[in-house]
């Protein structure tokens, strides 16, 4: 198993490479980071046809932070994404490997499982947020609502916290102000100023503002 790699932050650690069956004849590639036997973190990339992955920068900042403050964490390619098999099924059956993904997880760790997602990974989780209704918490960068219809998605007390930039024309904060009195009034929306839908850059501060969320509010 692969299992050491380096992050931007300097230092070793330690990434076992997993593989998960999905649906059918589907198995994805993962990477579990063990922490804690009681509390992990699921993390969803963004947009397979426009280069998503699990090595995304915002996949990276989402499982640094989350594991500096004590998670497991689990990252993971969709299906037709790099050791994945199976190829991209327009959020059908992303929403089989999310949820596949899940009971992984879950059957590692069984207190207190979250679930997060940047961009297209967003969408993946709200589309089957019903079936994900043991996760502890739920937590979005950029969900593009100015490009998927999120109109489906109803007031879910597990929705937290909302990251978004403050010149991101895919998640503009304007939409999501509004779209969070639905969602969920009491989430927490971050607007990162400066920074746009790709965060290049600015990465460092999602990772604040995700430990300043675990810290106060989880």
């Amino acid at each position: 198993m692969d299992k050491t790699r380096k992050y931007k932050g300097g230092g070793c650690m330690s990434e076992e490479k997993v593989f998960i069956k999905s649906e059918g004849d589907v198995i994805l590639e993962g990477l579990l980071w063990k922490n804690s036997d009681e509390k992990a973190v699921l993390i969803a990339h963004p947009h397979p046809l426009y280069g998503g992955s699990m090595y995304n920068n915002v996949v990276e900042a989402l499982r640094n932070a989350y594991y500096r403050m004590g998670w497991t964490t689990l990252r993971f390619n969709f299906r037709g994404v790099g050791k994945s098999s199976g190829s991209y099924s327009n959020g059908i059956g992303e929403r089989e490997d999310l949820k596949a993904a899940f009971r992984y997880l879950r059957d590692i760790v069984k207190e207190k499982v979250a679930v997060s997602g940047y961009s297209f990974g967003s969408w993946v989780i709200c589309s089957c947020i019903e079936e994900l209704s043991l996760s502890d918490h739920f937590l979005f960068v950029s969900p593009p609502v100015s490009m998927i219809d999120f109109s489906f998605l109803k007031y879910n007390p597990k929705i937290k916290l909302i990251i978004t930039g403050s010149y991101d024309d895919i998640a503009p904060p304007d939409m999501l102000k509004e779209m969070i009195k639905e969602w969920n009034p009491s989430a927490k929306l971050c607007i990162i100023e400066g920074a746009d839908h790709f965060y290049w850059g600015m990465t460092k501060r999602i990772e604040k503002e995700v430990e300043r969320f675990l810290k106060e509010d989880v």
